[in-house]
């Protein structure tokens, strides 16, 4: 278990807590839940993990994350883009990820699509901020109970990445992904990682 989960005296978001035998789990809040992104691969990568954990658990994602890396290629958005039905097969053989043939199938759209806004904005960062003009939303939550799980923002980009084609990315997925890619802010303010994003 690293140094971060063991110390107890470090006041974490509620959801964070609720596997605290699972560092890996902890570990993704303290180092990365909330963090600005900057990375088109790493946007790829939430944007499928996110989509993934439709009607499942984070948890369920996350323990599997390396083994979905494995699988599509370290989330490298132009070789999922030419997956072809072979591919598809080898996937959904594979025991390491979610096998859902929807979702895999979404995944080489979804890929397709990302890059077409690549070319189309210069980059999908710099398409996704825009969103939020530029800079990441600041929520002061007192509890997770107060965290809503879709907002006008999330509607708004779901409601485009749709538009565009993408499968998955419904507004409650999406507010996932903002919030995982750190266009929005929602550490409760009792969380020690509030105290160090809103420095």
């Amino acid at each position: 278990m690293t140094n971060s989960v063991q110390n107890s005296e470090k006041k974490r978001c509620g959801w964070a807590l609720s596997h605290v035998d699972k560092p890996f789990y902890v570990e993704y809040h303290d180092t990365e839940w909330g963090v600005p992104v900057h990375d088109d691969r790493q946007f790829f990568e939430m944007l499928i993990l996110e989509g993934a954990q439709a009607g499942l658990s984070w948890l369920t994602i996350l323990a599997r994350r390396e083994t979905y890396r494995a699988a599509f290629d370290n989330f490298d958005v132009h070789k999922i883009a030419a997956y072809d039905e072979a591919k598809q097969q080898t996937l959904l053989a594979d025991p390491g990820i979610i096998r859902n043939k929807l979702k895999i199938a979404a995944t080489i759209q979804n890929a397709r699509i990302f890059i077409a806004i690549q070319k189309e904005f210069g980059s999908f960062d710099s398409y996704v901020w825009n969103f939020v003009g530029g800079t990441p939303i600041i929520n002061h939550w007192p509890t997770m109970g107060d965290v809503p799980v879709s907002t006008d923002l999330s509607d708004a980009l779901s409601k485009d990445l749709k538009k565009r084609g993408m499968k998955f990315v419904g507004t409650t997925i999406i507010y996932a992904f903002l919030q995982a890619t750190g266009l929005v802010m929602d550490h409760t303010v009792d969380c020690y990682r509030y105290k160090e994003l809103v420095k």
